[in-house]
């Protein structure tokens, strides 16, 4: 599939769950081909909702976040909301894609701490859960496509099970991360920071809108991540700059204002320091793996993965 030409370049195409009747759920299943030629787009795009891709058959690579990974199927592939991502030479796909908005994953703020430790890398071996899995998602889709009576409840059991066989598919140290008040409070902080104007808010609004005091707010971050909260602002703000770097052909001045710095030469001597390189050197290497693995990691209470 072609990239549209008319947001090629100068803003990253934002993708909204838009599910078909006779279905009234913030929900879908299907293969690449039912869901569409968007669940394989070849240009970089990112989602209102969460997308669970279970790969079963064919070649290309998985760009999340500038991060290349090629496939080497069974593959699980988790991508949040905000985050960029695309296919590249992708051919002759096989598997089944799973679509949802936040408001149906049960034990909501659990589950988009799970979700986002399995979406900081682009891909997944399945190993051992590679047949439960694949067991699990038909059933899925079969529940979806009958309509049976009380078919909702159970594709968010489903759901939840899926979550579970998918986190270990990670390293058993994530997998195994207690979740104690201040990994829940770095969890809430780091969902309101992903909302679009996050990185330009202050600290103390957040600790106001999460009615914890803003010494809490630091405490508990800083326990549960190992980072402050400003720093967790600065990274976010580092790894939209890179998206927009690397995703359109913003200008160096529109991709400072596009993320709070009205001085575009503050806004280099900020990326230089966080990154080790100036925002033009990042854009000509954009080919490479270029990756702070803090970041998309932050909401798991853990280190890097």
């Amino acid at each position: 599939m072609e990239e549209p030409r008319h947001t090629r370049r100068f803003e990253i195409p934002l993708h909204r769950l838009d599910v078909p009747l006779p279905h009234l759920l913030p929900f879908a299943i299907g293969t690449f081909d039912t869901i569409g030629a968007l669940s394989r787009a070849n240009f970089p795009h990112r989602h209102t909702f969460y997308e669970i891709v279970y790969v079963t058959g064919g070649r290309g690579t998985h760009v999340l976040d500038s991060v290349h990974r090629p496939l080497h199927p069974p593959q699980l592939c988790v991508i949040a909301p905000g985050q960029v991502h695309h296919w590249v030479d992708a051919e002759e796909l096989t598997g089944q894609v799973v679509l949802f908005n936040e408001d149906f994953l049960p034990s909501r703020s659990q589950n988009v701490t799970s979700l986002r430790t399995l979406a900081a890398e682009p891909g997944h071996c399945p190993g051992d859960q590679s047949g439960p899995i694949e067991a699990l998602l038909a059933d899925m889709e079969a529940e979806y496509r009958a309509l049976l009576p009380g078919y909702p409840l159970l594709l968010r059991a489903s759901l939840q099970i899926l979550i579970v066989r998918a986190l270990r598919t990670c390293p058993p140290s994530v997998e195994a991360t207690p979740r104690d008040r201040a990994t829940e409070v770095a969890a809430d902080f780091t969902r309101l920071l992903e909302l679009p104007g996050g990185t330009r808010r202050s600290v103390d609004s957040y600790a106001q809108e999460l009615r914890i005091s803003p010494g809490h707010l630091q405490a508990s971050v800083r326990q549960a991540t190992g980072l402050t909260p400003g720093g967790l602002i600065r990274l976010r703000r580092t790894l939209e700059a890179k998206r927009l770097l690397v995703a359109t052909e913003l200008t160096i001045r529109q991709v400072a204002a596009a993320i709070g710095f009205r001085d575009p030469a503050y806004f280099c001597r900020f990326f230089r320091r966080e990154t080790g390189m100036s925002p033009g050197t990042f854009r000509s290497g954009a080919g490479g793996n270029h990756h702070d693995p803090r970041i998309e990691s932050i909401a798991a209470g853990g280190g890097g993965s």
